[in-house]
Protein backbone atom coordinates (compact mmCIF):
# COMPACT_ATOMS: atom_id res chain seq x y z
CA UNK A 1 0.00 0.00 0.00
CA UNK A 2 1.28 3.22 -1.09
CA UNK A 3 1.85 5.78 2.02
CA UNK A 4 2.62 10.06 1.25
CA UNK A 5 3.36 11.67 4.15
CA UNK A 6 1.74 13.33 5.79
CA UNK A 7 -1.19 11.63 5.66
CA UNK A 8 -4.61 13.25 7.06
CA UNK A 9 -6.36 14.49 9.36
CA UNK A 10 -4.05 17.68 8.30
CA UNK A 11 -2.45 19.85 10.97
CA UNK A 12 -1.19 23.43 10.00
CA UNK A 13 2.39 22.45 10.25
CA UNK A 14 1.52 19.12 8.31
CA UNK A 15 -0.63 21.11 5.35
CA UNK A 16 1.94 23.44 4.80
CA UNK A 17 4.41 20.91 4.29
CA UNK A 18 2.32 18.68 1.91
CA UNK A 19 1.79 22.17 -0.01
CA UNK A 20 5.23 22.33 -0.56
CA UNK A 21 6.04 18.45 -1.22
CA UNK A 22 3.13 19.08 -4.38
CA UNK A 23 4.91 22.07 -5.70
CA UNK A 24 8.59 20.44 -5.04
CA UNK A 25 6.83 17.85 -7.60
CA UNK A 26 5.75 19.88 -9.62
CA UNK A 27 8.72 22.38 -10.40
CA UNK A 28 10.24 18.62 -11.64
CA UNK A 29 8.27 19.13 -14.51
CA UNK A 30 8.11 14.80 -14.26
CA UNK A 31 4.83 13.06 -14.96
CA UNK A 32 6.25 9.91 -13.85
CA UNK A 33 6.70 11.49 -10.48
CA UNK A 34 3.98 13.35 -10.38
CA UNK A 35 1.49 10.70 -10.75
CA UNK A 36 3.04 9.20 -7.77
CA UNK A 37 1.33 11.51 -5.30
CA UNK A 38 -2.12 10.78 -6.68
CA UNK A 39 -4.27 7.91 -6.32
CA UNK A 40 -4.70 5.45 -9.35
CA UNK A 41 -8.66 6.35 -9.12
CA UNK A 42 -7.47 9.73 -8.92
CA UNK A 43 -9.75 12.31 -10.49
CA UNK A 44 -9.38 16.23 -11.76
CA UNK A 45 -10.63 18.92 -13.14
CA UNK A 46 -7.83 20.94 -14.73
CA UNK A 47 -9.34 24.13 -16.21
CA UNK A 48 -12.07 23.02 -18.69
CA UNK A 49 -10.21 19.54 -19.35
CA UNK A 50 -11.43 16.26 -16.92
CA UNK A 51 -8.88 13.61 -16.18
CA UNK A 52 -9.59 10.02 -14.68
CA UNK A 53 -6.78 8.11 -13.44
CA UNK A 54 -2.82 8.38 -13.32
CA UNK A 55 -2.19 7.36 -16.95
CA UNK A 56 -4.54 10.25 -18.47
CA UNK A 57 -2.86 12.53 -15.48
CA UNK A 58 0.16 11.46 -17.06
CA UNK A 59 -0.40 12.38 -20.75
CA UNK A 60 -2.13 15.53 -19.38
CA UNK A 61 1.40 17.06 -17.55
CA UNK A 62 3.33 15.96 -20.93
CA UNK A 63 1.22 18.18 -22.86
CA UNK A 64 1.25 20.90 -20.43
CA UNK A 65 5.07 20.66 -19.82
CA UNK A 66 5.53 20.40 -23.71
CA UNK A 67 3.88 23.55 -24.17
CA UNK A 68 4.75 25.67 -20.62
CA UNK A 69 8.40 25.87 -20.89
CA UNK A 70 10.89 27.17 -18.35
CA UNK A 71 7.55 26.48 -15.83
CA UNK A 72 8.33 27.64 -11.97
CA UNK A 73 5.36 27.20 -9.38
CA UNK A 74 5.13 28.64 -6.46
CA UNK A 75 1.95 27.44 -4.30
CA UNK A 76 0.28 28.38 -0.60
CA UNK A 77 -1.68 27.40 1.78
CA UNK A 78 -5.01 28.88 1.94
CA UNK A 79 -7.48 26.70 4.12
CA UNK A 80 -7.22 23.26 5.23
CA UNK A 81 -9.79 20.70 7.59
CA UNK A 82 -9.82 16.67 7.76
CA UNK A 83 -8.42 15.40 4.60
CA UNK A 84 -8.68 18.52 2.51
CA UNK A 85 -6.40 21.40 1.67
CA UNK A 86 -6.69 24.94 -0.34
CA UNK A 87 -4.04 26.02 -2.35
CA UNK A 88 -3.61 29.20 -4.11
CA UNK A 89 -0.72 28.93 -6.73
CA UNK A 90 1.02 31.16 -9.74
CA UNK A 91 3.48 29.77 -11.58
CA UNK A 92 5.37 31.53 -15.18
CA UNK A 93 6.42 29.95 -17.95
CA UNK A 94 6.99 31.02 -21.78
CA UNK A 95 5.76 29.43 -25.10
CA UNK A 96 7.15 28.38 -28.22
CA UNK A 97 7.49 31.64 -29.74
CA UNK A 98 8.92 33.30 -26.46
CA UNK A 99 5.90 34.83 -24.78
CA UNK A 100 5.71 34.98 -21.20
CA UNK A 101 2.73 34.37 -19.00
CA UNK A 102 1.86 34.16 -15.17
CA UNK A 103 -0.77 32.18 -14.27
CA UNK A 104 -2.72 31.95 -11.35
CA UNK A 105 -5.32 29.81 -9.56
CA UNK A 106 -6.98 27.92 -6.49
CA UNK A 107 -6.97 24.09 -6.04
CA UNK A 108 -8.91 21.62 -4.09
CA UNK A 109 -7.47 18.85 -2.73
CA UNK A 110 -8.85 15.64 -1.16
CA UNK A 111 -6.80 12.90 0.15
CA UNK A 112 -7.13 9.28 1.09
CA UNK A 113 -6.09 7.82 4.33
CA UNK A 114 -2.41 6.80 3.01
CA UNK A 115 -1.98 10.73 2.10
CA UNK A 116 -2.67 10.09 -1.90
CA UNK A 117 -5.06 12.92 -3.68
CA UNK A 118 -7.76 11.59 -4.55
CA UNK A 119 -9.53 14.70 -6.02
CA UNK A 120 -8.16 18.07 -7.23
CA UNK A 121 -9.91 20.80 -8.59
CA UNK A 122 -8.33 23.90 -10.33
CA UNK A 123 -9.26 27.19 -11.72
CA UNK A 124 -6.42 28.60 -13.89
CA UNK A 125 -6.36 32.20 -15.44
CA UNK A 126 -3.33 32.65 -17.66
CA UNK A 127 -1.68 36.44 -17.26
CA UNK A 128 -0.07 37.51 -20.65
CA UNK A 129 3.30 39.16 -18.88
CA UNK A 130 6.13 41.07 -20.80
CA UNK A 131 9.39 39.40 -19.55
CA UNK A 132 10.87 42.02 -17.47
CA UNK A 133 7.46 41.62 -15.51
CA UNK A 134 8.63 38.23 -14.41
CA UNK A 135 8.72 37.58 -10.28
CA UNK A 136 10.68 33.71 -10.07
CA UNK A 137 13.70 33.20 -11.03
CA UNK A 138 15.58 30.49 -9.83
CA UNK A 139 17.36 27.67 -11.57
CA UNK A 140 14.56 25.16 -12.76
CA UNK A 141 13.51 22.78 -10.09
CA UNK A 142 12.86 23.01 -6.69
CA UNK A 143 12.05 26.63 -5.60
CA UNK A 144 14.95 27.52 -3.05
CA UNK A 145 13.77 28.40 0.74
CA UNK A 146 14.69 31.74 0.42
CA UNK A 147 13.09 32.83 -2.52
CA UNK A 148 9.96 34.85 -1.55
CA UNK A 149 6.54 33.03 -1.74
CA UNK A 150 3.49 34.26 -3.14
CA UNK A 151 2.08 36.75 0.00
CA UNK A 152 6.07 38.07 -0.06
CA UNK A 153 5.64 39.19 -3.64
CA UNK A 154 2.51 40.78 -3.39
CA UNK A 155 0.73 38.13 -5.28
Amino acid sequence: MEIRQPVPPFTAESAVLKTRLAEDAWNTRDPEKVQLVYTPDTHWRNRAEFVDGREALKALLRRKWDRELDYRLIKELWAFTGNRIAVRFAYEWHDDSGHWFRSHGNENWEFNEQGLMVNRHASINDQPIAENERKFFWPLGRRPDDHPGLSDLGL
